[in-house]
């Protein structure tokens, strides 16, 4: 039997990223652009139960494929979300170092980039219990594949995307603790994790 590494059982990895976009990042307007991708269901929600670094990478380089060879408006981006590995922070760096170098490797850098969301993610040079942290903070380590080109697209009908994470971190101080949890009460059980 696999050790539980995070707050939520593994199976439960899919739906609750799943509610974590929809009303966390998209409830907050934490990405102006996400609510399209919600509402047109081109959003791909894959779950990796990878123990290691050589099969994470693996599972990251199908969706990764799968992602490349799907028309934009039937596959528009993808979270695969890790259960079973990468709980600790910095081996979630490592993991997305690792699957960095694959996507330049495979010549896609500039095609697609990658954001990252983690339950103990830290900003750098900011204090672990700074609530700002919670911007990129999910149930699961997850690896988001976004589409470079279409995030083109939007920022150009966007003003002033360069104010979007300061925005996020300072809706992060007016919220609180409680009014995040209020928002999605899974974050109770990994808030101290």
């Amino acid at each position: 039997m696999t050790k539980q590494l995070f707050a939520f059982p593994a199976e439960q990895a899919a739906d609750l990223i799943q509610q974590w976009v929809e009303k966390m990042v998209v409830g907050l307007n934490l990405c102006p652009f996400a609510a399209p991708e919600v509402r047109n269901e081109t959003i791909r929600y894959a779950v990796s139960d990878a123990t290691d670094f050589e099969m994470a990478v693996r599972d990251f380089l199908i969706e990764l494929e799968r992602i490349q060879r799907a028309e934009e408006e039937e596959l528009s981006t993808s979270l695969v979300t890790f259960t079973h590995m990468a709980a600790d922070f910095e081996q979630f760096l490592d993991l997305l170092d690792l699957c960095q170098s694959v996507l330049e490797q495979a010549g896609l850098e500039g095609v697609f980039q990658l954001a990252s969301f983690h339950p103990q993610y830290c900003f750098g040079g900011v204090a672990e219990d700074d609530i700002s942290n919670w911007t990129n903070r999910a149930p699961f380590p997850t690896i988001h594949i976004i589409r470079e080109g279409q995030m083109a697209r939007v920022l150009t009908h966007y003003k002033n995307p360069d104010e979007i994470p300061e925005r996020n971190m300072a809706l992060m101080e007016e919220l609180g603790r409680e009014g995040l949890i209020e928002r999605f009460p899974p974050l109770a059980q990994y808030w101290n994790n």
